[in-house]
């Protein structure tokens, strides 16, 4: 719950945002839950302690991603790792307590469980979105692989858990169950929206770009426009190896086509204006938007 608390903030991606903020309040529900339960089975009240200081490590390695660029970790830790270990552990728990002197606990242990499982799903197919080049679905595993060693080294959350410490048998939940979870997004934007001859210009741009072609990519653009744009495209050093056309808003005649350029040290988003000229379209100015790197794995 803090910990997801804590990321909200920290998310630029609208989906997890909205999913980590969906959840804090089912995850305080469940804090509120067991810490009246604990004085009735003469426990402190709203008091825990870590099983062991390997639990601890766990943890402070789960929430050790506070990068803008770290959302893919964020959600691996939770999602991938901690919910679904929270789901075996208590469908375990819950097999071995007694129907008739622990049915509180168990009424409180299926709560969690069918709430867990769904909170696991939703984040499923967020970090589905998410990850969809390969860079990122290295950083997927590789996060994964890290917090379940030491989760295991732990022992789990109780200490003495044995594996698997994740049992993905115990993980689906129905697709109308998941849905109030998500936010809907919008569909990639279709370049079959580009007029059709604007829409050759640009191909044959980015394909000179992609090819490494500077005299072809160069016979695109404006003479009074292309030191401007070299020096816009410079941050993304190296290679060019693929383009891609993400948006398009028209300026009067001028259209302003986005493109997401990668290279193998970064991703650029570069605005282009295309103005009409005797000689067809050309690029009048370009603005880098935003760059990330290829791979931000902590």
């Amino acid at each position: 719950m803090r910990v997801l608390g804590g990321w909200i903030a920290l998310t630029p991606e609208l989906p997890p945002k909205l999913l980590f903020g969906r959840h804090v309040w089912d995850c305080a529900q469940h804090a509120d839950l067991w810490g009246r339960r604990l004085p009735e089975l003469r426990a402190a009240a709203q008091q825990s302690a870590p099983a062991n200081d390997a639990m601890v490590e766990f943890m402070e390695m789960l929430e050790s991603p506070e990068g803008p660029r770290q959302t893919v970790e964020r959600v691996v830790g939770v999602y991938t790792v901690l919910k679904p270990h929270l789901v075996t552990v208590y469908a375990r728990h819950l097999g071995g307590t007694n129907a008739v002197y622990e049915p509180p606990t168990r009424r409180i242990l299926a709560r969690c469980l069918e709430e867990e499982r769904r909170h696991a799903a939703a984040g499923a197919i967020v970090l589905a979105r998410l990850a969809r080049d390969t860079a990122a679905r290295a950083r997927v595993a590789d996060w994964e692989r890290r917090l379940l060693g030491t989760l295991e080294k732990a022992g789990g959350v109780t200490g003495d858990a044995t594996a698997p410490f994740v049992d993905a048998a115990l993980l689906g939940v129905s697709p109308d169950a998941v849905a109030p979870d998500l936010v809907q997004v919008p569909p990639d934007f279709d370049p079959a929206t580009l007029p059709a001859d604007l829409a050759a210009a640009v191909d044959a741009h980015r394909t000179a770009l992609e090819s490494g072609d500077g005299a072809g990519a160069a016979a695109w653009v404006e003479p009074a426009a292309r030191d401007a744009l070299t020096a816009v495209l410079a941050p993304l050093a190296g290679r060019i190896t693929g383009t891609r056309v993400v948006g398009l808003a028209a300026i009067g005649r001028q259209q302003m086509v986005k493109v997401r350029i990668e290279s193998p040290r970064a991703i650029g988003f570069v605005q282009l204006r295309w103005t009409p000229t005797a000689s067809g379209w050309r690029i009048a100015a370009g603005d880098l938007v935003s760059t990330e790197p290829v791979s931000a794995a902590p």
